[in-house]
């Protein structure tokens, strides 16, 4: 087997830093625009006094990022090449992904709101596979030319990762389907123009089958943002969603009405991969610069990395990280090669493996730097309050362990029967 990253994309990471150094970090440092990347960051790009939103210029400063991105090609990489991408594998991205979270915090790539000069897009194979011919031309088009916002409405106030017992309702009224029940931090609706709502229109409590999803316009008669929840690390766009008597036509639901959570599984995996490489580059970015400081602090006449207390935790932190670095690539290159269902053990692996190591390996850089690694002027406790997030997103650590025993085991559900 060869383990060497492959020849093109090599080129593309090497492509990829000459256009930070030449657009990406001059756009970072002009007009003061360090303010949301340096101590002063959560201020900065939290809009507090309106509901805790997104400011409006710290969006504008990704957007133009993104913007310079997609001009210089790099943006769509991983989409298809008809869309105007250069259809990137899912090896590509988490390596892709995995190299720009190790440069650190910077607008090459910031996390918090999912932001990269090398784009995510996990919605348009969900498009691809599902949409109708007139949802795709709306939605996919929409995406890049910024017509469309699409949210993702899955988890609700009591039902997170029991998604199989959801209350929302959906019901047939005639030609179309009237829509009662509420969402829980449904992402990104400070500025979507539709949000993917997930319902149950048939089928048993507790059964994936009965549940679709539907394209839903915010603006409908009985959609309300009601409040953005206040999280971990500001700003949010984590909206809380009631939906009353929401009226939508039957050309609204995506997809074969029951098969929703087949839907979203399609979403989830990609972005549990990329999740799992970015925890791998930001994990590998903390104990670079835990190393770096322990050899140029002294302390009782010595550097602080010849104490085999500093040493060790950042020992065995680096070859974890070399081991799930090998699984996460592995496990991209499956997804490559085989149906994504086929290995949501191995993603789950990946996933849960590598949030935990990002979240320790901050801990680790805050404590090897002492005071000065508990300040805002470090980033390590932006890092793991970014990262302690997916520890519960996108499936909390549970259940992907939950994930991994039920194919040890062959069970088909949580239940043995």
């Amino acid at each position: 087997m060869d383990f060497t990253i492959p020849k093109e994309i090599q080129e593309l990471l090497d492509e990829l830093d000459a256009f930070i150094e030449r657009e990406i970090k001059p756009l970072e440092q002009q007009d003061d625009n360090i303010r949301f990347f340096d101590h002063r960051r959560e201020y900065s790009r939290t809009d507090y006094e309106n509901g805790g939103i997104p400011r409006k210029e710290w969006e504008e400063l990704l957007s133009e990022a993104k913007r310079r991105a997609d001009a210089a090609g790099f943006l769509r990489y991983p989409v298809p090449a008809r869309y105007g991408g250069k259809d990137g594998t899912n090896l590509g991205m988490a390596i892709i992904r995995e190299h720009l979270a190790a440069k650190g915090l910077g607008l090459h790539n910031d996390l918090q709101n999912e932001h990269s000069i090398v784009g995510n897009f996990p919605t348009i194979k969900m498009w691809e596979r599902y949409g109708s011919p007139e949802q795709q031309e709306q939605f996919l088009k929409g995406m890049f030319d910024g017509s469309t916002r699409v949210a993702f409405g899955l988890t609700e106030p009591d039902h997170g990762s029991d998604a199989t017992w959801l209350e929302t309702r959906a019901v047939r009224d005639g030609d179309d389907w009237i829509i009662n029940g509420a969402k829980r931090f449904n992402s990104g609706l400070h500025a979507a123009t539709h949000d993917m709502i997930f319902a149950r229109t048939s089928g048993e409590e507790g059964k994936p089958k009965g549940i679709s999803c539907f394209i839903v316009p915010t603006n409908a008669e009985g959609f309300s943002v009601d409040f953005m929840w206040w999280t971990f690390n500001m700003p949010s766009d984590h909206a809380e969603v009631t939906l009353k008597d929401v009226r939508v036509p039957a050309d609204a639901m995506l997809g074969e009405e029951g098969d929703g959570l087949a839907l979203a599984n399609t979403f989830v995996h990609e972005n549990r991969i990329r999740q799992a490489a970015s925890g791998v580059g930001a994990a590998q970015f903390c104990i670079n610069e835990s190393v770096k400081y322990a050899n140029e602090r002294i302390v009782f006449g010595e550097p602080l990395s010849t104490r085999q207390a500093i040493q060790w935790p950042l020992a065995e932190l680096n070859t974890e990280t070399e081991m799930i670095r090998g699984l996460v690539r592995k496990t991209a290159w499956e997804l490559d090669q085989r149906d994504h269902m086929e290995i949501s053990d191995k993603v789950a692996m990946c996933n849960y493996r590598a949030n935990r190591l990002v979240c320790n390996a901050a801990d680790q850089a805050i404590q090897t730097h002492g005071g000065i690694g508990y300040t805002r002027h470090k980033p390590f406790e932006h890092i793991y309050r970014h990262h302690r997030r997916y520890r519960i997103t996108e499936g909390s650590e549970e259940i992907q362990i939950r994930r991994v025993a039920q194919r040890m085991f062959q069970f088909k559900s949580s239940r043995r029967s």
